[in-house]
């Protein structure tokens, strides 16, 4: 799966409208700043180092995340419907939590997470693109992702912090003390941090499904992905309109993503 750089643009206008439309002031100003500061990088992130995984591809990263969002407004639908109580968060919590639910992938204020795969051998046979770059120290993705937001004066809820915190569901044992617990004043007091991990299961699968499926089907051409309607009723603006003032992919100056751009 491969992107132009009209979608990549398109998505990054995308990605800044939902911003604009539908964080609050005065934190959506600071999350602007911080995602326009570091448009260069989150523009064209991978959203995994392997194509076995789901969106590792340049303009991955944010596609997926837009695709979570959508799923994340379709999955609280779901929920209000079968019973959820939906006082329990808000409608902006729910989509700060899905904006950067992966933030942490970005690596540091200094250095990429993923970076390009320089091992033939590894690329070929293990289809990695990319590798995780040593110079960054560890960190789980949410304990990144909600310091790079903290560090730049970027406020969130408690009921955000354990969403972010717990998107990966049980796939990440850290989670279990949240999650599995059998106490009911232990669990958590809101269904935000389910509705979360089940929109970004699904928005990963969808993805792998479309890079994967194709290929183990003789003769079938990979996916066409088309965006869906972002807009249920009385929920968030998702239009795909923008008035962000857009970033010309050509005037990027890392070297090497200019190299993944020759190669769109």
């Amino acid at each position: 799966m491969n992107l132009t750089a009209e979608q990549i643009q398109d998505n990054w206008n995308e990605l800044m409208h939902v911003i604009e439309t539908n964080i609050s002031s005065p934190r959506k100003e600071k999350l602007l700043k911080f995602y326009e500061q570091y448009a260069e990088r989150l523009m064209l992130m991978p959203a995994a180092h392997k194509k076995e995984y789901h969106n590792a591809f340049p303009g991955g990263y944010v596609e997926h995340v837009l695709r979570v969002v959508r799923c994340a407004i379709k999955q609280a639908t779901l929920w209000e419907e079968e019973g959820c109580d939906m006082s329990t968060f808000t409608t902006e919590e729910l989509i700060f939590s899905a904006l950067n639910h992966d933030l942490g992938k970005m690596g540091d204020e200094e250095q990429d997470s993923y970076i390009p795969q320089t091992d033939n051998w590894r690329r070929e046979k293990l289809g990695e693109d990319y590798m995780f770059n040593t110079k960054v120290p560890f960190a789980s993705v949410p304990d990144r992702g909600l310091f790079l937001l903290q560090s730049h004066g970027i406020q969130y809820t408690f009921n955000e912090m354990v969403a972010i915190q717990t998107h990966d569901g049980l796939y990440d044992e850290a989670n279990k003390k949240y999650l599995m617990t059998y106490m009911p004043e232990q669990k958590p007091r809101t269904s935000l941090p389910f509705i979360l991990h089940q929109a970004d299961l699904m928005a990963a699968r969808i993805e792998f499904e479309r890079e994967w499926l194709p290929k183990l089907k003789e003769g079938k051409k990979p996916v066409d992905a088309g965006k869906g309607n972002y807009t249920l009723g009385n929920k968030p603006n998702m239009s795909k309109k923008t008035s962000t003032k857009t970033k010309a992919l050509g005037s990027f100056k890392s070297d090497g993503l200019k190299n993944m751009l020759d190669n769109l």
